[in-house]
């Protein structure tokens, strides 16, 4: 596609290069595609006027382009080198009181040793976490503060009976059916401390 504009150094509309990109072996459903990524690398133009859009392209704009690209391309070369450089003293540096020696293995070996037994104290107290006297003492707290709630529930609900009876006698067989279809049963009583068994962190 290329080779049309520097070829003819003319203007050319899309409806042209379709035609023309044939002859260079590009497919014309292809040519639009090819012509917008030359476009987007600088190596065609591309500006509209009235309402048509031409395209065109000089060698002398594709040696500018390429020595652009070239600059570019030296600079970042140049930025690679002195960046290296930099790496390279900072590796020297970091090396110093890291060679190689009978002492450092050792320690290196020692610090290996000491990391695999922490892992396996880790795990072992990982195992032994559900026995824990402190947190089998929260629990036992939890459930005499879910023992005295449930009560002191119990206790407001037989209020409320006691209170619907003496307001409301003629509806008690009316409340003596909601009451059940809520779950408060005829054997609905307080929770004995008795009742509430302490199961171990495992259970």
């Amino acid at each position: 596609m290329l080779q049309i504009f520097y070829d003819s150094q003319e203007f050319f509309l899309l409806k042209e290069l379709e035609k023309l990109g044939p002859r260079k072996g590009v497919i014309t459903q292809s040519v639009k595609d090819v012509v917008q990524s030359l476009v987007d690398d600088d190596l065609v133009s591309k500006d509209k006027i009235g309402t048509s859009v031409y395209f065109w392209s000089l060698p002398s704009c594709a040696g500018n382009q390429l020595r652009n690209v070239h600059r570019k391309l030296e600079s970042d070369l140049q930025s690679g080198k002195k960046r290296l450089a930099q790496l390279v003293d900072q590796c020297d540096t970091l090396k110093k009181g890291r060679e190689a020696s009978v002492f450092r293995e050792e320690a290196l070996a020692e610090l290996k040793s000491i990391e695999l037994k922490y892992t396996e104290l880790k795990h072992e107290m990982e195992q032994y976490a559900e026995n824990d006297p402190a947190a089998f003492e929260a629990m036992k707290k939890a459930i005499e503060v879910a023992h005295s709630a449930a009560n002191r529930w119990t206790d407001n609900i037989f209020t409320l009976r006691q209170w619907c009876s003496n307001n409301f006698p003629e509806a008690r067989e009316q409340l003596e059916n909601m009451y059940k279809e809520v779950g408060i049963t005829d054997d609905f009583d307080y929770v004995s401390s008795s009742s509430v068994p302490l199961c171990s962190m495992g259970d």
